[in-house]
C-alpha cells in the first residue's frame, strides 16, 4: 500500500493490519516500519501517559517520517479531551499523515466539528484539503444507537472499529465473545451500509500471547465481514495480514465464476452453475469483490 493515496482511490485500499505504536517511545517508533503492518498508528492517547504527551507531540514530525519509510499508511490516534485534542490536531494535521484515529466517538456532530478544524489547518498549511481521513473508534454504549449517523457523518470518514477493551469497561464487563459479538456486528453493519471499511475482530485486542487462538478469532471475524483490524503487538501483524486476505482457493473460485459469467452472458443466462452450485448476481458480486481484494493487497501478483 503506497504512502500517497488519492481521495478517490482511498476506499479501495486494504488495511489488514494497523499497528499501534506509543508515540513517546523512540525505540518502538524507529522499529515500527519494519513490522510489516499495512498502517502504523502513532498513538497519542491511551498508551502515552499524561506527563509524556507533550514529548510525543514534539517529536511527532520525526515519528511520521520514520513510520512511513516502507510505504505503510501513517495514522495518528488523537486524544478525546478538548485541551489535548486541540494540541494533537495542531501537530498531526500535516503532510505525511494519511488518517487520524478518533477514540470514544459518540456522535456525528463530534466528527463534523473535528473535520472542520482539520480543514482550517489544511488550508493554513497548504495540505490537500480533505486528504487526511478519519477512523472512528466506538468505545461506549452511548454510541450504539447513533451508529448510522456516525458512519455517514463526513466524507473524511473511511473506517470504523469497536474498541473492545474500552467498550467492555464502559459496560462493566469483560472483553469476551458473548459481550463483544453484538456491538461488533452493529459497527460492522453500520460501516458496510455507509461504504466504510469495517475494522475489528470479536475478542480482546490485548490477547496476543496465544497466537493460535488469536488466529482462530481473526479467521472467524473475517467470515463475519470484517476487512482488517487494529493491533497492539507486532506478533499480531502477521496473523492479521494472512487471515484478512483471500485464500488462494477463494481467488481461484472467483476467477472461475467470472469466466463462467462471460460464457453465461453469451448464452443469455442470468444464473448458472460453478462447482455444482448455483451462481447468480449476488454470488458474482462476491467473486468480483474477492478479486478486487486480492489485487489491493501488497505483494499479490494480481496487483501488478
Amino acid at each position: 500500500m503506497g504512502k500517497t493515496v488519492s481521495i478517490a482511490s482511498f476506499s479501495e485500499s486494504r488495511w489488514r493490519s494497523l499497528l499501534f505504536v506509543p508515540a513517546h517511545l523512540p525505540k518502538f517508533v524507529e522499529k515500527a516500519h519494519g513490522r510489516g503492518a499495512d498502517g502504523i498508528v502513532l498513538d497519542l492517547e491511551d498508551s502515552v501517559p499524561w506527563p509524556s504527551k507533550a514529548q510525543a507531540r514534539q517529536r511527532l514530525g520525526d515519528s511520521i517520517a520514520q513510520a512511513g519509510q516502507n510505504g505503510a499508511s501513517v495514522l495518528v490516534r488523537v486524544n478525546h479531551g478538548l485541551r489535548a485534542l486541540c494540541a494533537d490536531l495542531d501537530v498531526s494535521v500535516v503532510a505525511g499523515v494519511d488518517a487520524l484515529v478518533l477514540p470514544k466517538v459518540e456522535s456525528a456532530e463530534w466528527i463534523v466539528e473535528i473535520a472542520q478544524e482539520m480543514l482550517a489547518l489544511e488550508r493554513e498549511r497548504d495540505v490537500l484539503p480533505g486528504g487526511i481521513r478519519l477512523v472512528a473508534q466506538i468505545e461506549t454504549p452511548a454510541a450504539l444507537p447513533r451508529l448510522t449517523a456516525i458512519a455517514s457523518a463526513h466524507s473524511r470518514l473511511i473506517a470504523m472499529a469497536l474498541g473492545p477493551e474500552d467498550f467492555s469497561a464502559a459496560v462493566g464487563g469483560q472483553p469476551t465473545t458473548d459481550l463483544l459479538l453484538g456491538p461488533n456486528l452493529a459497527v460492522l453493519f453500520a460501516a458496510r451500509a455507509a461504504g466504510l471499511v469495517p475494522l475489528g475482530f470479536v475478542g480482546s485486542i490485548g490477547d496476543f500471547a496465544d497466537i493460535p487462538k488469536f488466529r482462530e478469532t481473526v479467521r472467524h471475524s473475517k467470515t463475519l465481514g470484517f476487512a482488517g483490524a487494529l493491533a497492539i503487538h507486532p506478533a499480531q501483524v502477521a496473523v492479521l495480514n494472512e487471515e484478512f486476505a483471500p485464500l488462494p482457493d477463494e481467488l481461484e473460485w472467483a476467477e472461475r465464476v467470472v469466466t463462467a459469467e462471460e460464457e453465461a452472458k453469451a448464452q443469455h443466462l442470468g444464473a448458472f452453475t460453478v462447482d455444482g452450485k448455483m451462481v447468480d448476481p449476488p454470488v458474482i458480486r462476491r467473486a468480483r469483490a474477492l478479486l478486487a481484494w486480492g489485487r489491493s493487497i501488497p505483494g499479490d501478483p494480481r496487483s501488478d
